[in-house]
């Protein structure tokens, strides 16, 4: 054997002639290589984000559309039932509202139950059951049967909107909940737009000689039951649970969930809640709003009616076109919100442009078109929405953003209960819709000048609930 061989078995050259060197590792190259690999799991985390978005969101967003359509049945039905069963705007206005009280009673002990026990669950039951009522109400005969079968309807309801909440933040981290949140809300025009001219053509029509109003009810229960039986198919309580992600995508997902859930423990009663000036401002605005809004679209199609002269599905065509304008001017300024970084302003504008609209109704001569305009000019009203939820979340710390969000939609919602009431009481005690407008212009200047009092939120520093 030659000397070379010799020393190469020997291992002389093991470290320099045969293995390649080992090469120095710079920390300029770590710090790339920990942004490369960050810039990966960013980009992961990214499509993790929107397959979950995609899966959920439209689905979501169709169950809130047939969730709220009851709001625009009820209201169109007024005209048939009004002509046939001789009911009265006072018999109208407390039947509308009666759904309010059982509703917000059962709203918290709905979010609770989704909260323990499953939010996928609560869905599927509230549209199942609500579907169910909903489609009963076409058998009543008298008021009481009317008062009854939306009482019921609102205790059936009042769980699906916290457990869509509860649900989302199984799904969506902090910094896309809102996101995803204003998505899911923008179900409330565009159910309108649907349900407007869909309701006007359903009445027209008495098939099998039972009344068009009846029909109403019942074809618009009939998608929440079938709705509701899917969702249990297709919705997932937990990304741990979601066979249609990777398994380590739903690792993911979950572990940033479970180390967002210490921070949102923490939490403070709803009477310290109210101890804040601000919630206080907050809630008593709202209020006024949910008053206006509500009494808007329960009266709006009885106001187009009896000002218009126009068949009911001319009136339903018509009745949509407001809730367009509004859906519009709902996406618009949460843009131009979020573009400014302003919040009191833009939430008080739609208030102050809905208070000239009424104004105007009242004192301009009356025509179809005019009608219409002025009535797309106070659906505005609605943008104040978007603008308005984002408020709390600025000015308190997640954890008692939470509380306050909950406290005041809980006691806003009790507006559901007063303005369709007061606004058919005085349209009955007054034979004319005069009075209910003056009583709506109040309530949008005074909402407007409450949003201006609220104090602007802080760009550093959590605030305190507490705080006044």
């Amino acid at each position: 054997m030659s000397p070379a061989l010799l020393r190469i078995s020997s291992g002389q050259f093991c470290n320099s002639a045969i293995l390649p060197p080992v090469p120095v590792i710079s920390r300029r190259h770590l710090g790339v290589h920990a942004q490369a690999t960050a810039s990966v799991a960013a980009l992961s985390a990214e499509h993790t984000r929107r397959h979950i978005a995609v899966r959920l969101l439209p689905f979501v967003f169709v169950l809130y559309i047939t969730n709220y359509l009851d709001r625009t049945s009820v209201a169109y039905a007024a005209i048939g039932m009004a002509r046939d069963l001789r009911f009265d705007d006072r018999v109208f206005g407390l039947g509308i509202g009666i759904f309010f009280l059982s509703y917000v009673a059962l709203q918290i002990p709905g979010a609770m139950l989704a909260q323990r026990w499953s939010a996928r669950g609560m869905i599927c039951a509230t549209m199942i059951v609500s579907g169910l009522l909903t489609a009963l109400t076409a058998i009543v005969h008298t008021p009481a049967q009317l008062y009854l079968a939306r009482f019921l309807l609102g205790a059936a309801e009042a769980g699906f909107f916290p457990s869509v909440i509860v649900y989302l933040s199984h799904w969506f981290i902090q910094e896309g909940r809102a996101k995803a949140t204003s998505n899911f809300m923008a179900a409330i025009p565009v159910s309108l737009v649907i349900g407007a001219p869909l309701a006007g053509s359903i009445l027209s029509h008495n098939w099998f000689a039972i009344d068009g109003w009846r029909w109403l009810f019942f074809l618009e229960g009939i998608p929440a039951i079938l709705l509701g039986i899917v969702a249990f198919c297709f919705l997932t309580d937990q990304p741990s649970q979601a066979r249609w992600l990777t398994v380590d995508r739903r690792q993911s997902i979950s572990q940033k969930l479970e180390q967002e859930k210490p921070l949102s423990r923490q939490s403070i009663s709803i009477g310290q809640a109210l101890r804040s000036r601000t919630v206080v401002l907050l809630t008593t605005a709202a209020f006024l709003q949910y008053f206006i809004g509500y009494s808007v679209i329960f009266w709006l199609p009885t106001i187009l009616k009896s000002r218009s002269g126009l068949s009911d599905a001319q009136v339903g065509l018509l009745g949509a076109v407001p809730y367009v304008v509004a859906l519009f001017a709902m996406l618009f300024n949460g843009w131009h919100s979020d573009r400014n970084r302003e919040r009191r302003w833009h939430a008080a504008a739609p208030l102050l442009i809905a208070a000239t609209g009424l104004v105007c109704l009242i004192s301009l001569p009356s025509s179809n078109v005019m009608s219409v305009l002025l009535l797309s000019v106070i659906c505005m009203a609605m943008a104040f929405l978007p603008v308005f939820w984002a408020i709390p979340t600025e000015m308190l710390t997640d954890s008692k953003a939470a509380v306050a969000v909950g406290t005041i939609n809980a006691l806003a919602s009790l507006a559901g209960f007063a303005g369709p009431y007061a606004f058919g009481y005085l349209r009955a005690e007054t034979e004319s819709f005069v009075a209910g407008f003056v009583v709506l212009i109040f309530c949008a200047l005074a909402a407007g000048v409450l949003m201006l009092l609220t104090p602007a939120a802080q760009s550093r520093g959590p605030k305190s609930v507490t705080s006044s």
